[in-house]
């Protein structure tokens, strides 16, 4: 009886993924309040059957845990209910569907964590509750403190010191040193250097546009992107590179600072290779070798790779089911490669609308920067827009082959305490800078109307 309800659960959560990510991008069609509403709470109901139905198969999986996984499944849907109502209830004006974006990537990411290993699963819940409470007083902060534009160097100098501090107290993990340990709790410093990044081109550009701001802003980010490359973090470095090409494209309007800044990047970036390959760069020579021809050294240098790529093979378009699965064999596969365990036990079909949900959570930061008024807003969103998109690209790229493995998670899903607060900023600024303009945008329609209404009794 157990066996028929895992697997019949198994189809049911897919065809709730199915439907969720169908609806993630029909709400943003809908233009009556109401049906919108009526959308967006059935993103709800899915998200909520979904993460029902995976506890009831660890339920039944492991009856000698039932209480434990019963109480950590009953904390995380009280935690998710009361953030989602009164996050609302707080702020009116805030993007309901980057909300259920949000905690359904959270919840996907407690699900397949509980699969593969409690204590972190218990971890990420903790981690993630603390830091929604702290984050969620950050629109309230935007709003009352509008003045954040204006210290652009500032900005720019904390950031540096920030990634500088790895040289004084850093560790060294996966062939990079790009941590810091205090009190034994682990933090990387670039997860946070990049928030603090984005604001320092923005508020940068929001001052002025001519050649002498650009020069010093490219001197700054290159200070920062050059810190990063000395950590042997190149993954973080090439998300730096690319937040920094897009925002001055976008910022300055001018092409030619595009294509300068690629082609001028992509040759410093050859020649610090040539230079420096057996110092800098030999974890990369490593995994750029693994990437080319796994299958030429399966128990060695390709042997991530290859976990990889059987786990997503052997899952299927259904997946194998959860527990059913063999994720335990995939190297990293509660922080880099947790997509592959997914598409392995939840199937492809699952694994393809995860991407096309994180690609949601993409447009509406685009929505928000179209329709910001400000130039420091549009400019920001952008920048966070452009890093969120990307490390999500960086991530499930490299752990289907596509590109080689950088070592970046993907954001709310993957196992990291420093990932998972930095997303949730990165997240709570965005819904920040939608109240601020969705407020903004009522507040003249008000006025406009009660204009309206003057004249027309004047009229009379």
């Amino acid at each position: 009886m157990n066996n028929i309800i895992i697997n019949v659960s198994k189809y049911i959560i897919l065809i709730l993924m199915v439907l969720y990510g169908v609806s993630a991008f029909t709400v943003l069609k809908k233009s009556d309040n109401h049906k919108k509403n009526m959308c967006l709470n059935r993103q709800i109901v899915y998200v909520f059957l979904i993460h029902f139905l995976a506890y009831l198969t660890f339920s039944l999986q492991s009856p000698e845990d039932m209480k434990i996984i019963i109480a950590f499944y009953g904390l995380q849907i009280l935690i998710a209910t009361l953030y989602m109502y009164l996050y609302h209830y707080f702020y009116p004006y805030s993007s309901r569907l980057i909300t259920n974006n949000m905690c359904y990537l959270l919840l996907i990411g407690y699900i397949m964590l509980t699969r593969l290993n409690f204590n972190l699963a218990k971890k990420q819940f903790v981690i993630a509750t603390v830091s929604l409470i702290l984050v969620s007083l950050i629109p309230l902060i935007m709003d009352r403190y509008k003045n954040m534009r204006k210290y652009g160097i500032a900005y720019g100098v904390v950031g540096i010191l920030a990634l500088s501090s790895v040289f004084v107290i850093g560790v060294e993990q996966y062939g990079s040193v790009n941590w810091i340990s205090i009190a034994g709790i682990s933090v990387q410093p670039s997860e946070f250097v990049k928030i603090l990044f984005v604001f320092f081109i923005a508020s940068m550009l929001s001052k002025k546009r001519d050649f002498k701001q650009v020069m010093i802003i490219t001197v700054l980010a290159a200070i920062h992107m050059g810190i990063l490359v000395l950590e042997k973090d190149l993954g973080g470095a090439l998300i730096f590179f690319v937040i920094f090409v897009f925002m001055i494209y976008v910022g300055t309007g001018k092409v030619r600072y595009f294509l300068l800044f690629t082609v001028g990047g992509a040759g410093m970036a050859g020649l610090a290779f040539l230079l420096f390959k057996d110092r800098l760069f030999d974890h990369v020579l490593v995994r750029i070798t693994a990437w080319k021809d796994p299958w030429s050294d399966i128990s060695g240098s390709g042997y991530q790779i290859t976990q990889s790529l059987f786990a997503i093979g052997s899952g299927g378009y259904f997946g194998s089911g959860l527990t059913k699965g063999s994720p335990d064999v995939i190297p990293v596969n509660a922080s880099d490669f947790i997509f592959s365990a997914i598409a392995e036990e939840m199937g492809v079909i699952f694994a393809i609308f995860l991407i096309l949900i994180c690609f949601s959570c993409f447009i509406c930061f685009i929505s928000i920067a179209m329709n910001a008024k400000s130039r420091f807003y549009k400019t920001m969103a952008l920048g966070f827009a452009i890093c969120y998109i990307f490390q999500t690209f960086l991530s499930i790229g490299g752990v289907t082959k596509f590109i080689p493995s950088t070592g970046v998670t993907i954001p709310l899903v993957s196992y990291g305490g420093s990932s998972v607060l930095s997303s949730l900023v990165m997240f709570s600024i965005m819904q920040g800078i939608s109240t601020i303009e969705n407020k903004e945008e009522k507040k003249v329609l008000r006025e406009l109307r009660e204009l309206e209404e003057r004249q027309n009794k004047n009229d009379i």
